[in-house]
């Protein structure tokens, strides 16, 4: 399916060295490109919001009594150590 994109003059002169290096047609680097890119955008989207978490929730349980009165505030602590 013909599709037509247009480039910037670095992206064209990397896309043209590319191409030269490895004697390959510049349409395929861009398949190529877009296979690996956009596989791991689309898996990324797909999780589930808990796997988005999961590293910040205890598996054994928190022992704590007060998370269904302060659990907003323990996972907004949670998150701004993670980052």
């Amino acid at each position: 399916m013909p599709t037509s994109i247009r480039f910037d003059k670095k992206t064209e002169s990397l896309l043209e060295e590319a191409a030269r290096l490895i004697h390959v047609s510049k349409a395929e680097i861009i398949k190529r490109s877009l296979n690996h890119y956009c596989p791991s955008i689309l898996e990324e989207k797909r999780r589930h919001p808990y796997r988005l978490i999961e590293d910040l929730l205890d598996k054994k349980g928190s022992g704590r009594g007060d998370l269904s009165i302060r659990g907003e505030e323990i996972l907004r602590k949670a998150f701004r150590r993670k980052a």
